[in-house]
């Protein structure tokens, strides 16, 4: 009996098991609200005409952004099928765009005074994506004194399976009593990050094959060179039904007694936007009056930043600092096993019933990026009395969690001004000790790119976005001078490797190279003389421009920077001129798509099956060594934009396509908003037209 745990990076997810299968339909009701809401409040904005204009484009079930389920919306991950990045197909979806989904329909609460539809996408996210009781089933069987069995990680994905290991003394879970006794249950509160809406894999609830939709599934999982390239989806309940003899384990774990199991993982940063939009909306409804209409789910985001706190605790919760070898390293008790970060996961897992012995596991996640911090939402947490966690020490717990990622961003601020990549407590995943000479942060060892290598994580600019923006918003709600120091380098270097054009012509950073590492930390900045970063590249992404124009935009509301809301002003008008039919959007050349064939030890690492490994997907796809990308996801050969990647795989022009993610969409609606919410029709240009 032994449970098979994630060994790194992600997992997905599915629904909260219905008694018979939701109706799937491709349309559902909805009428324009544009011009009513605007109607009713003279005082609105250009700038928020342009979000409602939006906001009718992107509900309009024409437009493709949503699936309805016996009332109940699900966003896609984008409008198109065929696009790869971190989910592998476009109407897959992630707690990432449940997280947008709320913000969007904050920001429209905002405007109009109608709580209904953010109330909406709550009990949406709860019943699609936040995995109910039948979904984990035998938490009851959890030890908290034994959270989970040793697994060594590896950076290949053809080390794997790695074997579980029984020697390796772990800690101990301080989180689960004082939450199972605050809530009444042995369950987690919390999203599973991956959804297979249309059910095109197949596996339906639990595995069964079932029409039901969607379906909790997984694909990372093969330490940090794993691409999504590499990657095999698997569901997230493992009945042995697909796959070899033990369903997907083989490939990921070596457990000869694997039991049929369920598993989930949690993407810290999409939980910590929903509690933070949840603050929005309680901010902005009380404002109104009309608190009330958000209380439930402002106090189920409460609840789901209580069980976050698993983010802030090494995977096996051994001790803090310095942690060096899997054997050496103490296990932690208390809270001297937390690190106060958001990490990169954190997952749980447990046998299914059939399971002859039951059993359940719990881990943190050991590295924590730069990029998944989200200071408001620990001081939500920590300060709005309506996101107190209820449990006795979840408040303070973000309280600290508050301070220590303003110093974990102070400590990875470069000598240029941009924030280099995280740190970690367990190196290369197996404690291992790393290079001598590297710099720590409260014992965590820094990392240049933790947790993703293909491409490394540190490279892509929107980590930065997504980041400083909510430091820009805090700093601006609180006045905090550290959030301000770090603005007051981060935003200059910004705005010099932006440029806004005419005619919607805009460039913002794409990749970014790094060289050199932070000073070690004392808990007093040094300027990093030793670390600096340089923009490689830069492209015209719709969504981080819109999460830029919005970081400038709470900088300037706070500072009364100039530059950073002419630039801020600038790109949301960019990003208005390359508007069509769906949002607003840029044609994509992509190159990387010539890896769907890819065969493994290919100049990019095809996929990687062990040659004593033979099994199925549930279409009949055939999971051997000599699987690829595309064989194991058959289903791409007759979508209509296939024929561009085939043509380029047999020698053509790397395709080029126009997509409409639906988180890029909500940035671009959330920015044009904020504009209206903090500046009024300030310098409105029509406005001095009309006077002149």
């Amino acid at each position: 009996m032994s449970a098979a745990l994630l060994t790194t990076g992600f997992m997905v997810a599915s629904q909260n098991a219905p008694a018979a299968p939701a109706e799937l339909t491709s349309t559902y009701e909805y009428e324009p609200v544009a011009a009513s809401v605007i109607a009713e409040n003279p005082e609105i904005t250009r700038y928020e005409e342009r979000f409602l204009a939006l906001y009718d484009k992107i509900k309009d079930p024409a437009s493709g952004y949503f699936r309805e389920f016996d009332g109940l919306l699900v966003p896609y991950h984008s409008v198109e099928n065929l696009i790869v990045e971190a989910p592998d197909t476009g109407h897959a979806t992630t707690s990432e765009a449940f997280s947008y989904y709320l913000w969007l329909e904050a920001a429209y609460g905002r405007l109009s005074g109608d709580w209904d539809p953010f109330n909406s996408a709550w009990e949406s996210m709860e019943t699609f994506i936040i995995p109910g009781t039948a979904d984990q089933p035998t938490n009851a069987s959890y030890d908290p004194s034994d959270p989970a069995t040793y697994i060594p990680e590896s950076l290949e994905p053809g080390d794997y399976p790695m074997p579980l290991t029984d020697g390796v003394d772990v800690g101990q879970d301080p989180l689960a009593d004082e939450l199972s006794g605050t809530y009444g249950t042995d369950e987690i509160y919390g999203m599973h990050w991956l959804l297979d809406v249309d059910n095109v894999y197949g596996y339906g609830f639990c595995g069964d094959e079932s029409d039901d939709a969607p379906a909790y599934i997984n694909t990372f999982q093969r330490g940090s060179n794993e691409s999504v390239w590499e990657t095999v989806p698997h569901p997230s309940c493992e009945t042995f039904a697909h796959g070899g003899e033990s369903g997907f384990t083989d490939l990921f774990v070596d457990d000869p007694e694997a039991s049929e199991q369920w598993r989930y993982t949690n993407a810290p940063d999409a939980d910590a936007r929903a509690v933070q939009v949840a603050h929005l909306a309680h901010e902005w409804a009380s404002e109104q009056g009309n608190g009330a209409a958000v209380a439930d789910s402002v106090a189920n985001a409460a609840k789901m930043g209580d069980y976050l706190r698993y983010s802030m605790f090494d995977k096996y919760f051994k001790e803090v600092g310095d942690c060096v070898g899997a054997e050496s390293c103490p296990p932690g008790t208390g809270k001297d096993s937390a690190h106060y970060l958001l990490a990169w996961y954190y997952s749980w897992g447990g046998a299914l019933e059939s399971a002859e012995y039951p059993w359940a596991w719990r881990i943190g996640g050991s590295s924590a990026h730069q990029g998944y911090q989200n200071v408001m939402a620990a001081y939500a947490l920590s300060e709005n009395d309506a996101l107190r966690p209820e449990s006795p020490t979840g408040a303070e717990d973000w309280g600290t969690s508050l301070d220590r990622q303003l110093e974990f961003l102070q400590w990875l601020q470069s000598s240029d001004g941009g924030i280099a990549g995280g740190a970690t407590n367990s190196w290369e995943g197996s404690y291992n000790e790393p290079p001598a000479g590297t710099s720590t942060f409260h014992g965590l060892f820094y990392d240049e790119k933790p947790v993703w290598h293909d491409p490394p994580s540190n490279q892509w600019f929107g980590f930065q976005v997504w980041d400083v923006e909510r430091v820009a918003e805090y700093h601006r709600v609180t006045g905090d001078e550290r959030a301000g120091d770090i603005l007051d380098d981060w935003v200059p270097w910004a705005i010099e490797n932006t440029t806004v054009g005419t005619d919607g012509d805009f460039q913002i950073p794409a990749d970014m190279e790094w060289n050199g590492q932070p000073d070690d930390w004392t808990g007093t900045p040094t300027g990093n003389p030793g670390l600096s970063v340089e923009v490689v590249s830069h492209n015209q992404d719709v969504g981080i421009a819109a999460g830029l124009a919005k970081t400038l935009l709470h900088y300037a509301a706070a500072t009364g920077d100039e530059a950073a809301l002419e630039t801020g002003e600038g790109l949301l008008d960019a990003l208005m001129a390359n508007e069509d039919d769906l949002g607003i959007a840029v044609p994509e050349v992509r190159e990387d798509y010539s890896r769907f064939d890819d065969p493994y030890e290919s100049e990019n690492g095809g996929l990687y099956v062990p040659d004593d490994f033979t099994g199925t997907m549930p279409n009949g796809d055939t999971v051997d060594s000599d699987s690829t990308f595309e064989s194991i996801r058959s289903f791409y050969f007759d979508d209509p934009d296939y024929a561009q990647v085939a043509d380029h795989l047999d020698g053509g022009p790397a395709p080029e396509f126009t997509y409409h993610r639906f988180w890029s969409q909500v940035d671009v609606a959330t920015a044009l908003a904020l504009h209206g919410e903090l500046f009024g029709d300030e310098d409105d240009p029509e406005e001095e037209g009309a006077e002149d």
